[in-house]
């Protein structure tokens, strides 16, 4: 380990080379290797797990679909009622 006077920083000596920097077609080219290489690692659910997680989600969003709502609702007849002003 060596200490940087000038910023007090702590770094590892390697005696490895480092890395040629790509370019960028040769960036691009990773990214999208990488890209296919994690779609490859993605499992699709059966039509069973899909018709369950949609269920839960409309689940979830008629539920706040009404708390919302009713929020609204709330505040409506609250600030009618501190202003006196019908709606």
């Amino acid at each position: 380990m060596v200490q940087d006077e000038s910023q007090g920083e702590v770094a590892a000596r390697s005696s490895e080379p480092r890395e040629k920097k790509l370019n960028i077609f040769q960036r691009i080219a990773l990214f999208i290797r990488q890209v296919f290489a994690e779609l490859r690692k993605v499992v699709t659910p059966t039509r069973k797990e899909l018709v369950r997680y949609t269920l839960v989600v409309l689940g979830f969003v008629a539920v706040m679909m009404a708390l919302v709502y009713g929020m609204d609702a709330a505040f409506l007849w609250l600030t009618t009622q501190v202003f006196g002003i019908p709606a």
